[in-house]
């Protein structure tokens, strides 16, 4: 491949990778089929342009010739294409599943509102902005007839282990 024909395939390929990740998939799509039909499919530039030109394919609505694309590229000569190019057939080869109406939210289409229809989203600086305060924690009263205030032993029991811990230690020393 002349230096010429590769510096074109580099251009194409990059502006389609530019006009993918903005979401001109159309372009997208143009750019990559030129790119593809320049490189040599079986090398390495080959293959990435391929593979993205899949997933072009994919992101515009065409999924057959995005399958179709992907399963040659499972017999490309590099190992690592063909893997990726398994994996992303796997992908979309999977069944669509369907989502419940009542799972997903509508979000209204503002695009179709006259201009006198439009939604103002300015603060109105001459709104009087009330805050809540927050109430003040109040503890809830205690039954003491409710409140177990027999002595158990407890502290007898832990001051004692105390002392005799103590005068041990004294008497070692």
């Amino acid at each position: 491949m002349t230096s010429e024909k590769l510096e074109i395939v580099q251009t194409e390929y990059q502006a389609g990778q530019v006009a993918f990740e903005s979401g001109r998939y159309a372009q997208a799509v143009q750019s990559l089929e030129t790119a593809s039909g320049l490189v040599d499919r079986n090398s390495r530039l080959g293959g990435e342009v391929q593979m993205w030109l899949v997933t072009a394919y994919e992101a515009s609505g065409n999924t057959e010739r995005a399958i179709e694309l992907c399963r040659k590229l499972t017999r490309h000569p590099r190992q690592e294409t063909r893997q990726q190019a398994k994996r992303l057939l796997f992908i979309l080869e999977a069944p669509k599943l369907s989502i419940p109406d009542e799972w997903t939210v509508k979000i209204p289409d503002l695009a179709a509102l006259d201009e006198n229809q439009s939604i103002s989203f300015q603060a109105n600086p001459n709104a009087d902005i009330k805050y809540a305060t927050p109430k003040p924690a109040v503890p809830e009263p205690v039954d003491l007839s409710q409140v177990n205030t027999k002595d158990n032993q407890f502290i007898w029991v832990s001051l004692m282990a105390i002392f005799f811990t103590l005068a041990g230690l004294a008497w070692l020393s």
